[in-house]
């Protein structure tokens, strides 16, 4: 087994969070009376939105600004937006659904090696830090692609990126240093 022999790995999306603006202002409590799943937080002025399919959860601000969470793709999570945008048109909000952005996506990758951390972190010294008294894992971050990795050392990766794109490109740089780093079967 090397590092450059094809392995298959299921990177697993978890989240992707997406931003998106009404263009135009949206009174709080008039959603909070008058829609459904809402949980209006008046002291800090939002509005929390969930929908069901796609399951997810929507913060809303009165300047038209909506953020969402909880998708498991890119086009699920614009799926689910333009629902909510649907949903506030409903609700007689004159709303256009402009600048959507996915801002976040969170994924899970499990390597079929376990890491030995300290060896990892000694051999990637500038990108790589590890402090096992706070985290058990160490994070990795590749700035060219805006990702951050955290690595444990039963294998599994967390990754942290802009799109899904980058998350998959991250996982594909960072497996010839983990296997260098891998623990020996006996």
């Amino acid at each position: 087994m090397d590092a450059d022999s094809d392995v298959a790995l299921d990177i697993l999306i978890t989240n992707v969070v997406c931003v998106f603006r009404t263009r135009c202002h949206l009174n709080l409590r008039k959603i909070a009376l008058e829609g459904a799943n809402v949980i209006y937080k008046r002291d800090v002025g939002k509005v929390l939105m969930k929908l069901r399919k796609p399951r997810i959860t929507a913060t809303i601000w009165s300047s038209g600004k909506i953020i969402c969470t909880g998708a498991t793709s890119e086009e699920e999570a614009k799926f689910g937006a333009r629902r909510l945008a649907r949903s506030l048109q409903k609700l007689g909000f004159q709303v256009i659904f402009t600048d959507f952005k996915v801002v976040n996506v969170l994924a899970v990758c499990n390597m079929p090696f376990e890491i030995r951390l300290p060896e990892f972190t000694k051999n990637n010294r500038p990108h790589a830090s590890y402090e096992p008294e706070l985290h058990p894992a160490v994070c990795y971050r590749i700035k060219s692609l805006r990702a951050t990795l955290q690595i444990f050392s039963t294998g599994s990766i967390t990754v942290t990126g802009p799109n899904v794109k980058a998350v998959a490109t991250a996982v594909e740089q960072i497996y010839p240093f983990v296997f260098e780093s891998r623990k020996e079967i006996l």
